[in-house]
């Protein structure tokens, strides 16, 4: 292989490496806070790039609100444990994220407690 071919080739590597590395940013959560919130999941979303658990949680007046938490890739989670059906719309759960910076209803995931109470993360 000639030396032009190998540079080449390095730069097209290069170049689809930087998109995949910086395909995701997680400047929107606030990495230095983690809240504890017990509610309902809603639904679970064993996706790809990044699974998806949206739990519905009561405020102190009762108002119900829907919590998207952005999870890992199925890859990863199911080396911590995690199936498609860990949890179900309808299970009890308190999990622990990082909090989204502009204040809105969804974080980045951190752990879970189930209803069996087993934990997962972290």
């Amino acid at each position: 292989m000639s030396v032009k071919a190998i540079w080449l080739a390095g730069i097209a590597a290069t170049a689809f490496a930087v998109p995949a590395l910086a395909h995701h940013s997680f400047a929107m959560f606030d990495a230095t806070k983690t809240i504890e919130m017990a509610g309902v999941v809603k639904e679970f979303q064993w996706t790809n790039p990044h699974a998806w658990l949206i739990v519905t949680i009561a405020d102190e007046q009762g108002k119900a609100t829907d919590w998207q938490l952005e999870m890992g890739g199925p890859g990863g989670l199911a080396r911590q444990g995690w199936r498609p059906k860990t949890v179900v719309p309808g299970d009890k759960v308190t999990v622990k994220h990082h909090p989204l910076k502009d204040g809105s209803a969804g974080g980045q995931f951190v752990s879970v407690v189930l209803p069996n109470g087993t934990s997962l993360g972290e």
